[in-house]
């Protein structure tokens, strides 16, 4: 396994962190740093963050929104190797801007999707987006985390795609979150490009994949439930054997399977931290119902959920 590329985010346990409100519906981004701190101290159980993301209703922030969370962990002094900072957008110029001011603040490790609005782009057409974005940074410390989540974006990031970027862009391409739900597909992209081994680091989005992931090659996961299971996970990580303790793991995401998972963890953050507050979701999403809140609630209690903090 060679070691991490200068840069590079760390490998393990990441949350893709819920982002909160404040009262004007805007980001609040000095809780949100202080939020990541709680998911990476030991309470939290997170080896990294990766705010900004899906999870953390990255496409409905205003664009000011996202530049005032690069200061904020900017000034934070937050690790640069453990934020895996969200910064697709429809526009490429626009998440190159992003991806520039985060790289000139000292974060350079970003998760950017494809751009997302046209659909059935062929593989050249994505070649040239994200070639287009790594030009206009312009600079070498740039990590990019390729986004493959169709089901959301509505455009795939194929494997020979990966291949290329990797092969042409070198370190600047550092990986790939898989959430597409399919373990073939992160074994796909793994194999494609050695994984880790090949400095490379697939990070498939269900902790029920953890340990399987890890057998060939993944370099973690990074996922939304973390906000609620992080300790968990990391646990059976450092159990080293996938056994009892990946079965509670399994159990704990098929526990909030059921539940819209933005609304269902920011619900968990306002349990634990007793602000509810954090329950507030950008439009067009909306709270847990009264019936909900029961539902996840009882099926924390049956994990063994500790909401204490």
């Amino acid at each position: 396994m060679l070691p991490l590329a200068k840069g590079k985010a760390r490998r393990g346990v990441y949350a893709a962190a819920v982002s909160p409100l404040d009262d004007a519906g805007r980001l609040d981004a000095p809780k949100l740093v202080a939020y990541c701190q709680f998911l990476l101290s030991k309470a939290g159980g997170c080896d990294g963050v990766a705010p900004l993301g899906t999870t953390g209703e990255g496409a409905s922030l205003e664009f000011s929104d996202k530049l005032s969370a690069i200061d904020a962990f900017a000034e934070a002094g937050v690790p640069a190797d453990q934020v895996i900072l969200g910064t697709g957008m429809p526009s490429i110029g626009d998440a190159a801007f992003l991806c520039q001011v985060a790289v000139d603040s000292g974060l350079f490790n970003l998760l950017v999707l494809p751009p997302y609005y046209y659909k059935s782009p062929t593989d050249d057409g994505l070649y040239a987006a994200f070639a287009r974005l790594i030009e206009r940074v312009g600079d070498d410390r740039l990590r990019l985390y390729l986004y493959h989540f169709p089901q959301m974006s509505g455009v795939p990031i194929s494997v020979p795609l990966v291949r290329r970027l990797k092969a042409d862009f070198g370190p600047v391409i550092a990986g790939l979150k898989d959430s597409s739900g399919a373990f073939d597909q992160s074994r796909a992209f793994i194999e494609a490009t050695g994984g880790i081994d090949g400095d490379f680091d697939v990070f498939p989005s269900s902790e029920a994949m953890l340990w399987d992931g890890l057998a060939i090659g993944s370099a973690g996961v990074i996922s939304g439930s973390t906000n609620a299971f992080g300790r968990i996970v990391q646990a059976a990580l450092q159990a080293g054997d996938g056994g009892e303790e990946m079965a509670l793991v399994r159990h704990a995401r098929a526990a909030v399977g059921p539940f819209n998972l933005m609304a269902a963890m920011k619900q968990v953050v306002a349990w634990r931290t007793g602000d509810a507050t954090w329950t507030d979701l950008w439009p067009p999403l909306s709270p847990l119902n009264t019936a909900e809140r029961v539902a996840l609630r009882a099926a924390l209690d049956d994990v063994g959920v500790d909401l204490a903090g």
